[in-house]
């Protein structure tokens, strides 16, 4: 496998420990809640996020990525009612696109696929899609930090523990 897809399932799969990091933090009440009717929930979101990843990455190299049978405006009702249903959808999309990613190659790197009928070099339609996962991810967690308020557990470097950190990683030396 390229270093190129290594670099890339590899940042999906950090993304995908975020979104999970934060549902893990949540009541099954907080997944579904909204700001106002305008506005995602987490669910809802998922819903979005697993939509979009099973048309993309079906038949990938061979179809176009906006699948006849998705319903995008559909994914933003949410159909969603529990966690594990939630957690079901998660792991079906992520599934669909992890699969496919493992499944190229170098010489697929250079291919045209079609996603709504627009060319993109493959490079150019995984990066498409590293860039529109993390941003509702980054959704995700944002909503979670607020709803969980003081007893959110930071997915990174807490505030005020930078220096400890760096401190562990230097060994001392920084």
């Amino acid at each position: 496998m390229s270093v190129y897809l290594n670099s890339v399932i590899a940042r999906f799969e950090g993304y995908k420990k975020l979104g999970e990091k934060t549902f893990a933090q949540l009541s099954d009440e907080q997944l579904f809640w909204h700001y106002n009717a305008e506005s995602n929930s987490i669910a809802t979101i998922v819903q979005h996020i697993a939509g979009n990843m099973l048309s993309r990455w079906t038949d990938f190299l061979t179809s176009d990525g906006e699948k006849a049978w998705r319903n995008r405006d559909a994914e933003f009702e949410n159909h969603i009612t529990t966690k594990d249903e939630l957690l079901n959808e998660w792991n079906k999309g992520w599934g669909c696109m992890m699969n496919t990613l493992r499944s190229l190659t170098e010489d697929d790197l250079q291919k045209v696929v079609y996603i709504r009928n627009e060319p993109h070099v493959v490079i150019d339609a995984i990066n498409r899609q590293l860039a529109h996962y993390p941003y509702h991810i980054g959704q995700i967690v944002f909503i979670g930090k607020m709803l969980d308020g003081e007893g959110w557990k930071s997915l990174s470097i807490p505030k005020g523990k930078s220096e400890d950190f760096n401190r562990e990683k230097f060994g001392g030396k920084n």
